[in-house]
């Protein structure tokens, strides 16, 4: 008989604190800062991840964290990632896909979705990849101005 899934919570909150952890690295002027995108690089590889503030409160703040393939591959859409930063318990959450509704933490399987059982876990752990990408092999893109005399 197979056994229902059980989320461990301990794993996921730790998975949720590191992520808040690299996200405040990658923006330690999330306050002010609208947007902030970066070109990743890696063999023949190029990719852009754009981190975008979408709401700001007092104790939260939601951003979508998209990808935009520049190899030419684009028969596969990258996800875009929401997630929300939870300020007095240190913590980022994948909360939803974009264009989907809410994810749930436990699915049944199989489902009418297809959604793994742990689906909520694994966007969590695919956002920490991405952003430890960033880090380790980000070149972070500013605007360039002119000044004009």
């Amino acid at each position: 008989m197979k056994r229902k899934y059980v989320p461990d919570l301990t794993r996921q909150m730790a998975v949720c604190e590191v992520n808040y952890a690299r996200l405040n690295k990658l923006m330690p002027d999330l306050e002010g800062c609208d947007v902030r995108e970066f070109q990743l690089v890696w063999g023949e590889h190029q990719a852009q991840i754009r981190i975008k503030v979408e709401e700001r409160f007092v104790y939260t703040t939601t951003l979508q964290i998209s990808q935009q393939e520049q190899s030419g591959s684009s028969w596969l859409d990258s996800p875009a990632l929401v997630v929300r930063l939870y300020h007095d318990a240190n913590m980022a959450e994948v909360i939803c896909l974009k264009r989907r509704r809410q994810l749930s933490g436990v699915y049944p399987y199989p489902n009418r979705e297809m959604h793994q059982p742990d689906e909520k876990v694994q966007l969590n752990e695919y956002l920490g990849e991405w952003l430890s990408h960033c880090q380790q092999y980000g070149q972070l893109i500013e605007p360039v101005f002119s000044v004009d005399a």
